[in-house]
């Protein structure tokens, strides 16, 4: 069974599961043939998405299993209870200056708390700010204990591990970095998993003309969120402050942080890999028969290789670099 990735699209995939069916998320920015569909309703778009399914050209995105869905949560949620007390503290800033007020310190630690209760305000201007602040008191009791729980994932993670050996890289980085991609083993390559990032830029060609722009922007939005943060560490250390500068000499310093953070990702992939095939009980290396009769790792279909593509695999493997 075949639908959209939408809202609740998590609890469907279980109870088709549980009835026997096999689910099929379809990516909705590549299902072509429903977007540009002239008559577009519900009984038109399954219909596609049936003959789709049918052919073997359904854009199928990734399901996620449930501890990794779990796991995205969790992650999120503590990331959305920081930016609302952000939210929280630029409301209480908005409010001094809007009364010509400001401070140079915090305006959270004791000195700080006791200089926004000796303010000269208006009523509702003190009431917002001590609700704030309450609010915020809050949120610290809530964010502490998510800290907890994500302390406790990470050790109990060897890969977080891994991770963490990279530079601007630390444990709820790391933990985010795998719950957004999952199992590294969909990923061909580094690239791929830039691509899928969207940290790739975007391609226009015709006849002769390529134009290259911005990066994409495409997939998951939290993994660039934290490798933008990683970025603006890694950017600083021998390991990549040559190339950093390089690039922003050239280019601009946004764009050299966004090499520098596909550079971690392209670094991540390859130490997640040879994590993954060096564990215990991982698979061995696929032969060429193997290859040809391998499954799609999302539609479970048999494929077969081309006559190229063989020759190409039985070709002596050229030497990887991590870059």
């Amino acid at each position: 069974m075949a639908f959209e990735a939408a809202y609740g699209w998590g609890w469907l995939v279980e109870l088709l599961e549980d009835y026997g069916f096999d689910p099929h998320l379809v990516h909705p920015l590549r299902c072509k043939a429903i977007a540009s569909a002239r008559l577009k309703n519900d009984k038109v778009d399954a219909a596609i998405l049936a003959q789709l399914l049918r052919a073997d050209l359904l854009p199928e995105a990734w399901i996620a299993p449930p501890q990794v869905r779990q796991l995205r949560a969790l992650l999120r949620h503590r990331v959305s209870l920081v930016r609302l007390g952000t939210q929280l503290q630029n409301r209480i800033r908005a409010v001094a200056a809007d009364h010509g007020y400001d401070r140079s310190g915090s305006y959270w630690t004791g000195p700080g708390r006791g200089w926004l209760a000796e303010l000269d305000l208006p009523p509702v201007s003190r009431e917002i700010i001590t609700d704030s602040l309450a609010s915020l008191d809050a949120l610290a009791v809530t964010i502490d204990r998510l800290d907890g729980e994500v302390r406790a994932r990470a050790k109990a993670d060897p890969r977080v591990k891994v991770l963490t050996a990279l530079p601007g890289i630390g444990q709820f980085t790391a933990l985010v970095m795998l719950a957004e991609i999952g199992d590294i083993t969909r990923f061909g390559s580094a690239r791929k998993l830039a691509s899928w990032a969207g940290l790739t830029p975007t391609v226009r060609g015709s006849d002769l003309t390529v134009r290259h722009g911005h990066i994409s922007k495409q997939g998951s939005a939290h993994l660039r969120w934290v490798l933008n943060q990683a970025a603006q560490t890694a950017k600083r250390s021998p390991e990549f402050a040559g190339t950093y500068a390089a690039i922003a000499s050239r280019r601009g310093k946004k764009i050299a942080t966004i090499a520098i953070a596909r550079k971690l990702l392209t670094r991540a992939y390859h130490l997640l890999a040879d994590d993954h095939a060096g564990a215990p009980g991982s698979a061995a290396p696929a032969t060429t028969a193997d290859c040809a009769a391998s499954a799609h790792p999302q539609t479970a279909r048999v494929t077969k290789p081309r006559a190229r593509s063989l020759q190409r695999h039985e070709a002596a493997p050229r030497p990887r670099s991590i870059i």
